[in-house]
């Protein structure tokens, strides 16, 4: 959160962080036909809007589902040579999940990061990142949240299309031998992955379509049948590219047994972030801005949308290198 106000020069304060919020989750309802559930921090699970209404109820009251970030944050992985990393946060987790879901939270989220160069990733960063991920789906199933599982491989590096594919489908791969030794139940998972796209350093650029087919393709091959739903991660894409690509992924023809939505940070946000800028008056044009990109990605994930939605930032890259939170 505090890039994201940094970037549009507001001071990373709770208030603001509180503002912010504030203003997503009182945009007009409508916003509910196309996103369904919304990932809480844990300063957020705790907020109230001006009036003293909680944002949880808020947002429950709207129809959608509240979730929650539970890990805390990526480390170094010791034994690896080319600056790998895990996450942490397994410690005291099943503590964590009773709490969030006597506050109101009904599924949770967790990210791992793993990077593709000549080396990487490595047999040991795959492993490790899929058992930490197996844990902790199996500890919020025993609490009664619904885990979101994220292996995200990043889009640093110059590495083409095909690459990008073969790497998602080994670390799925491992990702789902985990979950099932871990006896996870698939049923009531989510998995939260990258698209199959090239590198941010490539030089040789891909369509829509390249990326659907490359992406699908990597999913048939690894995700059970079981799960049941795919929410795609943004990865630093513009809010265009976004959509774009999420809508191209829907109309690909082929076996896709699973719902394949968005789980967008960056590219639901960035230009409802510029039209805000941190001023009172901003704030009916930034819920716009909101409820635009909400219905552009609602229409995306049905293989529903022609493109050309516009937004104070929606053709801006948002590539963040290493990005870690």
């Amino acid at each position: 959160m505090g890039k994201r106000l940094s970037a549009i020069n507001v001071e990373n304060t709770e208030e603001n962080r509180r503002l912010y919020r504030q203003l997503l989750f009182t945009a007009d309802k409508s916003y509910a036909e196309s996103i369904s559930g919304v990932i809480f921090f844990h300063e957020t699970l705790f907020q109230k809007a001006d009036n003293g209404e909680s944002f949880v109820d808020i947002v429950k009251g709207n129809g959608v589902v509240v979730g929650i970030k539970v890990d805390k944050g990526v480390v170094p992985l010791a034994g690896t040579r080319f600056n790998e990393c895990t996450t942490q946060g397994l410690d005291g987790l099943a503590e964590r999940c009773k709490e969030y879901k006597a506050a109101g939270a009904d599924f949770a989220k967790w990210r791992c990061v793993l990077k593709i160069s000549e080396h990487t990733p490595s047999t040991l960063a795959m492993v490790e990142n899929a058992n930490v991920l197996a844990r902790y789906a199996s500890i919020c199933q025993q609490n009664g949240l619904v885990p979101i599982v994220e292996p995200e491989v990043l889009p640093d590096g110059e590495h083409d299309l095909e690459r990008a594919q073969r790497v998602t489908e080994e670390v799925l791969s491992y990702t789902y031998r985990a979950l099932v030794q871990h006896h996870v139940f698939l049923e009531g998972t989510l998995l939260k992955p990258n698209m199959s796209t090239a590198g941010h350093s490539c030089t040789r650029k891909y369509a829509p379509q390249d990326v659907a087919h490359a992406t699908v393709r990597a999913l048939s091959r690894t995700v059970p049948a079981a799960v049941p739903g795919i929410t795609f991660l943004s990865g630093g894409q513009s809010e265009e590219d976004a959509s774009l690509n999420l809508d191209a992924i829907n109309k690909h023809q082929g076996r896709k047994p699973w719902a394949l939505t968005f789980s967008y940070g960056r590219a639901l946000q960035a230009s409802v972030l510029k039209a805000w800028a941190g001023k009172a008056e901003n704030v009916p044009a930034a819920q716009k801005e909101f409820l635009n990109r909400a219905k552009a990605n609602g229409q995306a994930a049905l293989g529903k949308y022609s493109g050309g939605v516009g937004g104070a930032a929606t053709g801006q890259s948002l590539y963040i290198e290493n990005h870690a939170y």
